[in-house]
């Protein structure tokens, strides 16, 4: 054979290898996007608050009798550090819900959702077990005087993440006005040296005793069984009624740009959902609301101890998805 064609043998494999090798990466590359597609068509990712842990878990459970071939992804946060992932760390999720609904009315309209549903409430409480100190004596009345004493501690969550953390703050506030106790507020916020980022984080050190007593919301102390004092109407952020009381404490908390502080006044908590822009699987995702805003997804949400707002309150309306817009009034 001559020299020749043997280069041009040589060619020829080096072409087929070639031409081979690219074929492959393209059906490598094309099978990857494809099963990615698949990912994401099967999966449901949620961001939430850490109070809603238990029932949206239930929720889920219920939603994959129906719809077993996607995987619910679920993370809990503070509410505020929920948003945060979306508006400031850009990740992308299908449902985004907040125990305040000012987080997604405040951080993520108009850029990252469209829309906000307001669909339960909540309220205050001093959350203790057993072996808290002074268990047996603390009650409505005395709770003030047992939380300042040295050897109690006491936790909260951080303001800056989680709804619960500013809203122990106005309950602090709210009660120096409701027992007439010049700087009580001050002194209660002094005292917390246990401060995490969302309210649920406090709970284990609450049961192994680290901290004596945590404020909490009432659903959550009511899933975990624990012991619990209830707070006056005047401080406990659940009641319409005192909405001009709540509205007189007042909290310095991060806004949307850093270094931006904004004022956060009291309110009756209210619970809201929404559907980021970043959603990937928008048709479950509605269908995930539509369960969660069901009679049998109500029934879940108050079981937990969740009141529920029925009809939920939609802003806006007409941008609400058309099968979830049965469930909902507008804001008023």
């Amino acid at each position: 054979m001559s020299k020749k064609n043997s280069e041009k043998r040589f060619q020829m494999r080096c072409i087929f290898y070639n031409s081979f090798f690219l074929m492959s990466l393209f059906v490598i590359i094309m099978g990857c996007k494809k099963n990615n597609t698949q990912s994401i068509n099967n999966e449901l990712v949620i961001f939430h608050a850490g109070s809603l842990s238990v029932p949206f878990r239930e929720i889920s459970a219920e939603f994959n009798k129906q719809y077993p071939e996607i995987e619910i992804r679920a993370e809990a946060a503070g509410s505020r550090a929920s948003a945060r992932k979306i508006c400031d760390l850009e990740r992308e999720c299908d449902i985004m819900a907040s125990a305040d609904y000012r987080v997604v009315k405040n951080l993520l309209m108009p850029s990252h959702a469209d829309f906000n549903i307001q669909f339960a409430l909540n309220e205050m409480v001093i959350a203790f077990t057993n072996v808290s100190k002074f268990s047996q004596n603390i009650n409505s009345d005395n709770w003030q005087e047992i939380l300042l004493r040295d050897e109690v501690a006491v936790g909260r969550s951080d303001p800056d993440l989680d709804p619960c953390g500013y809203r122990t703050l106005m309950v602090f506030q709210l009660a120096e006005k409701h027992y007439k106790i010049p700087g009580l507020a001050n002194k209660l916020e002094v005292k917390d040296r246990y401060i995490r980022p969302k309210e649920t984080d406090l709970l284990a050190l609450l049961e192994f005793g680290e901290i004596d007593y945590l404020f909490i919301y009432r659903s959550v102390a009511t899933q975990h069984g624990l012991n619990m004092i209830l707070l006056p109407d005047q401080m406990n952020l659940k009641s319409s009624g005192f909405s001009e009381t709540y509205n007189t404490a007042t909290v310095r908390i991060s806004g949307k740009r850093p270094g931006q502080l904004i004022t956060c006044r009291g309110e009756p908590m209210i619970y809201s959902i929404t559907i980021p822009k970043t959603v990937k699987n928008e048709e479950a995702a509605q269908s995930w609301i539509a369960l969660l805003l069901s009679e049998k997804g109500r029934e879940i949400m108050e079981i937990n101890g969740q009141p529920c707002i029925s009809p939920a309150k939609a802003e806006p309306m007409n941008i609400l998805p058309d099968n979830l817009k049965p469930f909902c009034k507008e804001t008023e």
